[in-house]
């Protein structure tokens, strides 16, 4: 198992932060959990899913959301 945080950087939405909060829930089956947050960036967004590879098509279906600007990915190595 492979687990991994997604930091997300949102732009302005006309439906507000809590819509594209559902949006990116339902990007794939191994996000486990979308938190919005204060900083930096908008969403931190907790991955477990088999493979690294894995890891990197949610990042790619959380990259296909309107309203996204980008993301930086941290793969957990404990």
């Amino acid at each position: 198992m492979v687990h991994a945080y997604i930091m997300v950087k949102a732009a302005t939405v006309a439906n507000g932060i809590d819509q594209l909060r559902e949006e990116l829930v339902d990007v794939d089956h191994g996000i486990e959990s979308v938190h919005i947050v204060a900083g930096d960036v908008d969403f931190i967004v907790k991955v477990d899913v088999d493979s690294p590879a894995d890891v990197k098509e949610v990042a790619n279906g959380i990259q296909q959301v309107e309203g996204i600007e980008g993301t930086q990915t941290y793969i957990a190595m404990d």
